[in-house]
């Protein structure tokens, strides 16, 4: 088994990478719209095939990279069935099993946190490991304040379904904001100042009720996002056949200037705008003007997308398969 412990230092979200070493069939757990290069360059790095992303549930303080990574791979995406994404590809309910190669996964529902957070447990011989979302985090857990939460369903879910597998259970959280890697069962039973053993359910209700946390930041953008697998339900993309009124976009290349004047080239009359000074030039552009986003494959196009779209773009278009499917267009 391969097992990868990933971190985005913006939303302090850990990403989970499981694959079977013989098949070298692989899943994301929880990934993060902004870290998806990383994610494809480990995953193309090792030789896997990307199968699952695979979410703990809805997020509020981060966007997912499922959709982009099912483009890009073909993975499909998997929810909880009471998460409220029916982008998803799989909808999963409790106890069922997913499967990579000889490894496989069994889904536990653990709402509290939000009503469609689930835990996803992996036993490899004598190790188990529990990837417990926000349901039970490091010497914490997740609020119970929004997206249908619930203090008294969260202590049932983490105390029945979590603290009932074996003391040496490796915990897994989504989140650290202390630096800290891993847990397990039996520590968070017995130092988890919210959920241990000693405290009851009308303990921890009181606890949850009187944190006084502000709302997460991403909040209002990452909930409705990841309603859509992390995808704008009116993102499009193109291919070359289809784009017989090109002339009409505002064409920006956002690679680098090496490769807009390499061996791929670049489209007639395409704008060079390195991803990492969009931002700072798009502040000047007409939002009312077409745009057709271009560069390598795709993978920075749909970055650059969901930048414009932040910054109030709305009539964006990505050029399917980037220079490298535009090229073997006209090769053809």
């Amino acid at each position: 088994m391969i097992l990868r412990q990933l971190f985005d230092k913006t939303s302090s979200t850990y990403t989970y990478l499981i694959a079977d070493s013989r098949s070298k069939e692989a899943l994301l757990i929880d990934p993060v719209r902004e870290q998806i290069d990383r994610d494809i360059q480990l995953i193309e790095e090792l030789g896997l095939i990307l199968r699952y992303t695979i979410e703990t549930h809805l997020h509020a303080d981060h966007i997912t990279a499922g959709g982009f990574l099912r483009r890009r791979f073909g993975s499909k995406t998997v929810t909880a069935a009471r998460a409220g994404a029916n982008c998803s590809d799989l909808f999963v309910e409790h106890m069922d099993e997913i499967t990579i190669g000889a490894t496989t996964i069994e889904v536990r529902r653990t709402p509290g946190h939000t009503s469609g957070c689930v835990s996803y447990i992996l036993r490899n011989r004598e190790q188990i490991y529990a990837f417990t979302g926000d349901a039970l985090m490091i010497r914490g857990c997740g609020r119970t304040d929004f997206q249908e939460g619930s203090a008294a369903t969260l202590y049932a879910s983490v105390h029945e379904q979590l603290f009932t597998l074996p003391d040496h259970t490796i915990v897994y959280p989504g989140h650290n904001y202390k630096g800290m890697l891993s847990s397990t069962i039996g520590e968070e039973k017995q130092f988890n100042p919210r959920l241990k053993i000693s405290n009851n359910k009308e303990q921890f209700i009181e606890i949850m009720k009187n944190l006084n946390l502000s709302p997460p930041k991403k909040l209002a953008i990452a909930v409705p996002a990841n309603q859509h697998c992390g995808l704008d339900p009116d993102m499009r993309d193109q291919q070359q056949e289809e784009l017989s009124n090109i002339g009409l976009y505002r064409i920006i290349d956002v690679r680098t200037p090496e490769e807009f004047t390499g061996a791929l080239g670049h489209i007639e009359g395409a704008e060079l705008v390195p991803l990492t000074l969009l931002t700072e030039r798009a502040v000047e552009w007409n939002k009312q003007k077409a745009l057709l986003l271009v560069c390598h494959s795709g993978e920075r196009s749909n970055k650059a997308y969901a930048s414009l779209k932040d910054m109030g773009f709305h009539d964006i278009t990505t050029l399917k398969g980037g220079m490298l499917a535009w090229c073997q267009q006209k090769s053809t």
